[in-house]
């Protein structure tokens, strides 16, 4: 007898984790589906040090895949499945014809997985570094026999995903690179521009005004500490980086960005669309609440929203409606929370948490044109009345000593 790491729900909905013993893995299955549980994955306990260590989804492993080649991927994945090839077969030949150097090896890995007779979800969920949205689902259509269709709404849902992304980093990319700009104008002008200017005011004996003290004294100062502040900036950039990856730092940082005036109303509602479509794809497969509810909290990134979906996973297992306990988290906007209760008292919650999703991805949309509308010359203004700060300061003294010449 083996030792197996199982992975299971019970008909409440309770997420358990066992160390169990069986003949094989498929004996151990058979055994908790004919008891009614819902079998997420079942792992030799030799693969892994301790049942503690076991981490299912896409936080279980460091390594990540790129989203859009594994979209392409699933889009040549279903259309061979739909053209009547079986799974081994189409894994077979895709295993052996992808580019991508990240993905093919874990292909190839879930394709021997299911050579040795495992099923596609386990398989998948072995390496853990797909989405877990993913896994559950093909988990659904093992279940239903409707694996196309699953994988079709999948593909729908990460077409959907990837383009509200793109759309916001694109509208990012110009006010990025405009402030870069700036800070590098900055930079040359007092680091370069002004320390010349000293040396040949200096050479003249001229008398400077207080204004034009100042920049150069500020000027000099910068130059000497140039090298050492560049430095210091980019070790306190590395630094803030390591940190900002560990889980301490993480809940630290969603408060500040949850309360950063303007952003923070962005960034929640990003959240919240998220968090939205990839429940209202598991509900639509077909996937228990509760275990949709775990699914969804572990794809969400941030680690605030994902503590507070914990809460409310462990509310709706106990009997509480969603829509109270997302309320009583005191994160999500009112009027998710009076849509999602709308959609339960009316038995459409999957349709009403679609459109949950495409309400607030499109005001996320709308709010950071505004916003950058408005950051872009503020920025340009900034810029205007700095340079004209630092010409006038310069080349005060000219205008004074071409006065006293003309005199």
């Amino acid at each position: 007898m083996a030792e197996f790491i199982l992975k299971y729900a019970d008909a409440r909905g309770k997420i358990h984790q066992q160390v169990a013993e069986a003949a094989s893995e498929n004996d151990l299955r058979d055994k908790y589906n004919e008891k009614g549980f819902l079998v997420y994955s079942i792992k030799p306990k030799s693969r892994t040090q301790s049942l503690s260590s076991i981490n299912i989804g896409p936080s279980g492993g460091k390594k990540k895949i790129n989203l859009e080649k594994f979209l392409i991927f699933n889009q040549q994945f279903v259309t061979l499945i739909r053209a009547g090839l079986p799974i081994l077969k189409a894994l077979d030949l895709l295993a052996e014809r992808l580019t991508d150097e990240k993905l093919s090896p874990f292909v190839k890995s879930v394709r021997d997985e299911v050579k040795n007779g495992a099923l596609l979800s386990d398989a998948f969920a072995r390496p853990g570094v797909f989405p877990a949205i993913y896994v559950t689902s093909i988990m659904a259509g093992e279940k239903s026999g409707a694996l196309v269709e699953v994988l079709d709404r999948y593909i729908t849902y990460q077409k959907l995903n990837l383009a509200v992304k793109k759309k916001v980093l694109l509208s990012l990319i110009y006010p990025c690179l405009l402030i870069i700009l700036v800070i590098l104008l900055v930079i040359f002008l007092i680091a370069y521009v002004v320390p010349n200017f000293a040396e040949l005011y200096n050479s003249m004996n001229a008398q400077l005004p207080a204004i034009t003290m100042l920049l150069i004294a500020v000027g000099t100062t910068a130059k000497d500490y140039l090298l050492f502040g560049l430095g210091a900036m980019a070790v306190g950039a590395v630094s803030f980086f390591f940190w900002a990856r560990t889980e301490a730092a993480q809940p630290i940082l969603d408060r500040i960005k949850l309360n950063t005036p303007v952003f923070g109303e962005i960034w929640i509602k990003y959240q919240v669309a998220q968090f939205a479509r990839v429940l209202s794809t598991l509900l639509i497969g077909g996937i228990p609440l509760v275990q949709a509810l775990e699914t969804a909290g572990e794809s969400v990134g941030a680690s605030l929203i994902r503590k507070s979906l914990e809460k409310v996973r462990k509310s709706v297992r106990e009997g509480q409606t969603l829509y109270s306990s997302i309320k009583e988290t005191g994160i999500f906007p009112e009027l998710s929370v009076d849509m999602i209760e709308v959609g339960e008292s009316t038995g459409a919650l999957p349709a009403m948490l679609g459109s949950v999703a495409e309400f607030y991805e499109d005001d996320v949309q709308v709010r950071m044109q505004a916003v950058l509308s408005l950051i872009e010359p503020a920025i340009m203004i900034f810029m205007g009345i700095f340079v004209a700060f630092v010409l006038v300061a310069l080349y005060l003294p000219i205008f004074s000593l071409a006065d006293h010449m003309g005199g």
